[in-house]
């Protein structure tokens, strides 16, 4: 599959490392699990604005419809996984850490991050943590055969979940760095939940040298305000929880964080792949991203 995106096109195999016969058909796994699938679920839609198959007619309709509304959204979410992508890459090569934790990590399509990771460091142990029944289905099966990555059942709202996880302690050495990923994750956080606690708890509990990734929607204050409400209006009338944040709200998410360059910017402007290409598209202005690590 090509996946257009600005500075080039990117060739996401699916699944890149399993045979897709030995993954569960997602209908299969609704059935077992007792899932409404009437109901849209932020995962699949996800999916299936990054190309992928695990998702439902009730998925694709509000991905439509919020496209019609707004054209360019389906390049957030396709921003934001090379984002991730380039982050994954990075950390892999550069700092010599071999253990990743992905919250919020979503169904196996496009480009996982053990695949990233993989690639450029081999021994690296990489665990998912997500809630959705589908995505743990899923998640366990395509990974049943590789020892170095683990699929975590946790709510991520819920540190203590996370932190006292059995997979996650089988698996992390918390005495050691590690990569800590909320990507695309907290601005499904309400702020009743207090999101800037939520990740001072986990930030409070890496181990020094540790990195973080971090994307969330930005609320811009400009032209483009629209472009956010718009998205944001229409997850709401199919019973979704989208938060768009200002930047002064998303800076105490990283709090005692030393940011690495460029800063805490659009995801396609962190160290983007090549010149830009094409002009920036609306949709752009509404997220930030960060790489940082904790002193």
């Amino acid at each position: 599959m090509l996946i257009h995106y600005l500075g080039g096109d990117v060739h996401v195999p699916y699944p890149s490392d399993a045979d897709v016969n030995d993954v569960p058909d997602v209908a299969d796994v609704a059935a077992s699990t007792s899932i409404d699938t009437t109901v849209p679920s932020t995962a699949r839609v996800y999916d299936a604005a990054l190309g992928g198959k695990e998702n439902y007619e009730v998925d694709r309709q509000l991905l439509e419809k919020i496209d019609r509304l707004v054209p360019q959204v389906g390049q957030l979410a396709v921003i934001n996984r090379n984002f991730l992508n380039r982050a994954c890459r990075f950390l892999a090569r550069q700092t010599g850490i071999e253990q990743f934790l992905d919250c919020g990590s979503g169904l196996p399509t496009a480009e996982n991050v053990h695949q990233t990771v993989h690639r450029h460091n081999p021994h690296a142990r990489v665990v998912y943590v997500d809630n959705d029944p589908i995505v743990i289905a899923h998640g366990r099966a395509l990974l049943e055969e590789d020892s170095r990555t683990r699929f975590a059942a946790a709510n991520i709202f819920d540190p203590d979940e996370v932190l006292y996880n059995e997979t996650v302690a089988d698996t992390i050495d918390w005495s050691e760095p590690m990569v800590f990923l909320q990507v695309a994750t907290m601005h499904f956080c309400d702020d009743e939940s207090d999101p800037a606690a939520i990740m001072r708890t986990y930030i409070d509990a890496l181990p020094s040298g540790s990195y973080v990734v971090f994307s969330h929607t930005l609320d811009p204050q400009d032209e483009h305000h629209e472009v956010a409400k718009q998205i944001q209006q229409n997850y709401a009338a199919s019973g979704g929880n989208l938060h768009f944040r200002t930047r002064e709200q998303l800076e105490p998410m990283l709090a005692g964080l030393d940011i690495l360059d460029p800063g805490l910017v659009s995801p396609s402007d962190w160290w983007p792949v090549g010149p830009r290409e094409e002009a920036r598209l609306p949709v752009e202005q509404c997220g930030l991203a960060a790489v940082a690590r904790k002193p």
